[in-house]
């Protein structure tokens, strides 16, 4: 594995190579009376239940004659069977329709209130047909979810998120670079750079912690969704045919990754995305999610994004991006394995997962339970009192154990309202001396997740803490 830093200004054919430019769009609709502005996918899915109900209702109603009028609605209609599927198998669509509104109410709510995943897939590729928009918008079916208002959005128009600026003094097209919206070009750009430097064989990998940009229409749930946040990114190099092998060892190391930082793996599932949802580059792609305290939400994609990438720059760049195999004495383009988590996001679900309150002895004990490598301090110094000689004990204990761990020293306030502080801050021990530690130099250890105590050798200390942390 090869690590890289590269550059976050992007030369735009870059981006045209990679599809960005074409591809990286949202559906927007402005608001006439309150000039907010939503991407379409988003107005959609977060609709009341009864709002969805009655757009699902009279998409099914008019699934024929909107099919033969507006091109794309096929994907509409694709959905709408599938959730025919799930609520009624024994019939079709075209059979649902043919009961009038009774059987279509019926339908639609049974898909919106109880099939929400088939409810989204409807809503979701309504959002990609402007003229399907129109018409719901005109047949009072879309509300402002701001202001409330009917009838009130402008049509649809395709939105870039790339952050686009100019080089140089003067801002003509010539000038023209973007922001880049994922670190994974940048790796891609730099492969042969990377391959020739380094003399590495494939398989092998080239990964990336770094910025990346994106003009989110609206921003929202802390962390989650951001304009500027960090990605972790990983393309792994592999021999054709040895791709599905390599994308499953991956899918499996990622994930076990969270679980060794002590994630919980009920909240933590696989979203395999089904075939007619991948992206143009992707020959098999799962989401790993996490259920965050405003409902799912994705945290890491592992993809296999075959040869696409490479040979778009190749074909861009007029330069071979063949690997030579000196073992086997033939040529290839490599595929690639991706793994691409935000880190912003991965650090938000940890906050999210480790966050717990307890009642102990009629209070509310607030606890930070990290994993000990997440830790921010992996113990805290605490004298009993600030006199007696147990601050200078402590204040030397502090420093030995400084040179190897991080730890915090804290001498205000009550005994019990340290521990508090320290359990909300997620410290795994925290070390008390008190008038005993005077007497034989041992200190009371307390553990952050069941409140135990236990004395240990002052001494001992440091060897103690890389036995409990694993340091």
């Amino acid at each position: 594995m090869e690590g890289l830093d590269a550059s976050i200004l992007m030369h735009p054919r870059v981006w045209e190579a990679s599809g960005h430019v074409e591809n990286f769009t949202d559906p927007m609709v402005d608001c006439k009376q309150c000039k907010s502005r939503f991407r379409l996918d988003v107005l959609l899915t977060e609709l009341s239940k009864k709002a969805r109900r009655k757009i699902i209702q009279d998409l099914a109603a008019n699934a024929g004659e909107l099919s033969a009028s507006i091109p794309g609605f096929g994907a509409v209609t694709d959905a709408l069977a599938a959730g025919v599927q799930k609520v009624q198998p024994d019939k079709t669509l075209d059979e649902i329709a043919a009961g009038g509104e009774p059987a279509l109410r019926n339908f639609a709510k049974a898909l919106a209130e109880g099939h929400e995943d088939e409810a989204r897939d409807v809503l979701e590729a309504a959002a990609f047909i402007p003229p399907v928009i129109e018409r719901l918008s005109a047949a009072g079916l879309l509300r402002c979810p701001n202001c409330g208002a009917e009838q009130s959005f402008t049509a649809p128009r395709t939105f870039n998120l790339m952050f686009k600026t100019f080089i140089g003094p003067v801002e003509d097209d010539s000038a023209v670079v973007f922001l880049r919206p994922e670190t994974a070009q940048g790796i891609f750009v730099d492969f042969l750079s990377v391959l020739q430097g380094t003399r590495q064989k494939v398989p092998f990998g080239i990964a990336q912690v770094g910025k990346a940009f994106r003009n989110e229409i609206n921003t929202k749930n802390f962390l989650f969704r951001t304009r500027e946040f960090e990605q972790m990114e990983m393309e792994f190099f592999v021999r054709p045919g040895n791709d599905e092998e390599w994308y499953e060892r991956w899918r499996e190391e990622r994930f076990a990754w969270f679980l060794s930082l002590g994630m919980n793996a009920e909240r933590l599932p696989f979203a395999e995305h089904p075939q007619d949802k991948l992206a143009h580059y992707a020959k098999k792609a799962v989401d790993i999610e996490y259920h965050f305290p405003f409902g799912w939400g994705e945290i890491e994609g592992i993809h296999n994004r075959t040869d696409y990438d490479l040979r778009r720059h190749q074909e861009f760049s007029g330069k071979s991006m063949e690997y030579f195999d000196a073992d086997t004495q033939d040529r290839y383009v490599p595929y690639v394995i991706e793994t691409s988590a935000g880190a912003s996001r991965s650090l938000m679900a940890f906050l999210a997962d480790a966050y717990r309150e307890e009642e102990v002895k009629d209070e509310t004990r607030v606890v930070m339970g990290f994993h000990p490598r997440l830790a921010p301090y992996k113990a805290a110094i605490l004298p009993l009192v600030n006199r007696d000689g147990m601050d200078d004990v402590a204040h030397r204990l502090f420093k030995d154990l400084q040179g190897e761990l991080k730890v915090f020293y804290d001498e205000s306030g009550s005994i019990g309202r340290r521990y508090r502080r320290q359990d909300e801050a997620g410290t795994p021990y925290c070390l008390t001396i008190d008038s005993q530690t005077l007497e034989d130099q041992t200190v009371t250890v307390r553990e952050r997740d069941s409140m135990t105590q236990e004395r240990i050798g002052m001494d001992n200390a440091a060897r103690y803490l890389r036995e409990k942390l694993r340091i």
